[in-house]
């Protein structure tokens, strides 16, 4: 069986979230942080033997203080992260193990993923060595500048990119080791830039990324709707009272 690493950058500014209280990525969110909801699908899989989880050198003093006991038991790596997401993911790829096959990178602000969704990705990524989620752009989309519409564009073939992006180890190393800086949006752009194929599959509108305190909404709603995650028998170690008192 294909050995996986998951990559959970989490070192924005969530500067369009504003709370005073939280950072996206800790907002509380059916009883625990939004991170641990991303995280915790990758930790109960049998195939994902390592993940990384990349925070703002900003927050390291405030994530110690209230998840330095769970980071301990799950054995997630914790690592600081740079000052664009390439930066950070850069950084994580650096600590990734020699034994890994395979290189997940799943928002960490992307709390609704499920196993299936998982699945799909991963198998996808075995065949073809690169492969995202992806849901068609249903919205006419236009180009807006000064607060004008300046275009329509045709939303024919077009599609938003989601999270897990699954790719062959090689490749993504490969990848990082040739941006020579450039910042990309997501990791499958770096891939492409080689000139690389990146399969797509089907994503879903339930995994949505939290930018706005309206999609956590969103998310609490989703999370009701999607299969809860199995905790390995060991009970659940992000209860409400331990978390937030």
């Amino acid at each position: 069986m294909p050995t996986y690493a998951a990559i959970l950058p989490a070192a924005g500014k969530s500067s369009r979230f504003k709370d005073k209280a939280y950072k996206k990525v800790y907002a509380p969110l059916d009883g625990r942080a939004v991170w641990l909801h991303s995280a915790e699908r990758f930790l109960n899989r049998d195939d994902v033997s390592q993940v990384i989880l990349a925070i703002s050198p900003d927050d390291r003093e405030y994530f110690d203080m209230k998840f330095a006991a769970n980071v301990a038991i799950l054995g997630i790596e914790v690592i600081e992260g740079g000052v664009e997401r390439t930066d950070t993911v850069a950084k994580a790829l650096e600590r990734v193990r020699d034994d890994i096959d395979f290189i997940a990178v799943h928002d960490a602000a992307r709390p609704c993923i499920v196993d299936p969704w998982i699945d799909n990705i991963f198998e996808a990524a075995k065949k073809s060595g690169a492969a995202i989620p992806a849901i068609a752009v249903n919205n006419t989309i236009k180009r807006v500048k000064a607060g004008a519409v300046e275009e329509t564009i045709t939303r024919e073939g077009l599609y938003a990119a989601q999270t897990p992006q699954v790719f062959r180890r090689e490749l993504l190393m490969k990848a990082y080791a040739a941006r020579r800086g450039q910042i990309a949006t997501d990791d499958a752009q770096l891939v492409e830039w080689l000139g690389e194929k990146v399969t797509v599959v089907e994503g879903s509108p339930l995994n949505l990324k939290i930018t706005t305190k309206d999609d956590l909404k969103l998310a609490e709603a989703a999370l009701r709707a999607l299969p809860k995650p199995k905790l390995g028998g060991t009970g659940n170690p992000f209860a409400e009272d331990d978390m937030w008192r």
